[in-house]
C-alpha cells in the first residue's frame, strides 16, 4: 500500500474512534470521551495533512468522508443500537462504490 494511503486509512480510523467518543461524550460532559476526541482528532487531521503531500485534495477528502461514513455507521449501529434504512444503506453502498471508481478508474488518484 503507497504511503498516501496508509496516512489515510489511519487517519480515517483516527477520525472515526474521535467521532465515536464525540457520541460517547455526552456534549463533552464526560472527560474521558472528551480527551479522546481531543487527541483521535488531532492525530487525524495530521495524518491528513500528510496524505496531501501526495493526493490531492478532492480525492483524500472523498475517500476520508466516504469511508467515515461508513465505519460511523457500522459503528452507531453495533455499539449505540442506531438503526439504518434501506435508503441509508443504498446511499452508503454508493458512497463505497463512489470510492471504487475513484481508486480504480481515475486518473486523478496518484497510485
Amino acid at each position: 500500500m503507497p504511503k498516501a494511503y496508509l496516512f489515510l486509512m489511519i487517519a480515517v480510523v483516527f477520525e472515526t474512534v474521535g467521532t465515536t467518543a464525540l457520541q460517547a461524550s455526552n456534549q463533552f460532559s464526560k472527560i474521558v470521551p472528551s480527551v479522546i476526541v481531543v487527541i483521535s482528532y488531532a492525530a487525524a487531521f495530521y495524518l491528513m495533512a500528510l496524505t496531501l503531500r501526495y493526493l490531492p485534495v478532492g480525492i483524500t477528502y472523498a475517500i476520508w468522508s466516504g469511508l467515515g461514513i461508513v465505519l460511523i455507521a457500522v459503528i452507531g449501529f453495533l455499539v449505540f443500537g442506531q438503526k439504518l434504512d434501506w435508503p441509508a444503506l443504498l446511499g452508503m453502498g454508493m458512497i463505497v462504490l463512489g470510492i471504487l471508481v475513484i481508486h480504480l478508474f481515475s486518473n486523478t488518484a496518484a497510485h
